[in-house]
């Protein structure tokens, strides 16, 4: 297996998950700008799914350009609220609004991968998790936020499963990793045969 690749990510989750599965890395943040992508995407009906794919791979070939025959590995989540495209809050109001947006509800949470060499993308992978929100009050929600510090909050999306936002939900059905972020085991599955 490959002993080290390059994550496009300033995502502290994302490296951590690697570390635990062995995996080292050195990190390059890529710094696309994601809401114009985003933007542009929405505007020609892209899929959830779509954006997920095309951000993380955006990321990973912006960084691999300047890296020559290394392995640079990309990644995107994003919430799909039945077709809806749920973004990063950029406030507490905001981060309140999508909680009350989820609240009660079934969504899918979306996290692409993409490995690409030399500027352009020779691997990518797509997972779902399936997440059930219980029904709060919005009392609840102020207090669950009110536990979240800003950096969490506006770096991975309005909860976080491996913390005080396992408690927000009734169902879910996915891998833990998926929805943190990064589905490790197919990169690894992939990496063992590079």
């Amino acid at each position: 297996m490959l002993n080290k690749i390059i994550l496009a990510s300033k995502s502290k989750v994302r490296k951590e998950i690697l570390n635990k599965h062995k995996i080292l890395c050195e990190v390059k943040p890529s710094n696309v700008d994601e809401d114009v992508v985003k933007q542009t995407l929405i505007r020609e009906s892209a899929s959830p799914e779509i954006i997920s794919k095309n951000l993380a791979e955006l990321k990973a070939n912006k960084i691999s350009l300047n890296e020559r025959d290394r392995l640079v590995l990309g990644a995107d989540s994003v919430i799909d609220l039945n077709g809806e495209l749920i973004s990063k809050p950029e406030s507490r109001e905001e981060a309140l609004i999508i909680l009350k947006k989820l609240n009660g509800n079934k969504h899918n949470l979306i996290s692409s991968v993409c490995i690409s060499r030399n500027g352009s993308m020779i691997w990518n992978y797509t997972d779902k998790a399936e997440l059930t929100m219980k029904n709060l009050s919005e009392e609840d929600l102020r207090a669950y936020l009110s536990k979240i510090p800003d950096e969490a909050l506006y770096a991975y999306n309005v909860y976080q499963i491996e913390g005080e936002g396992r408690n927000l939900f009734l169902n879910i059905t996915g891998d833990e990793d998926t929805i943190m972020g990064l589905p490790v085991f197919k990169i690894k599955e992939y990496l063992k045969n590079y």
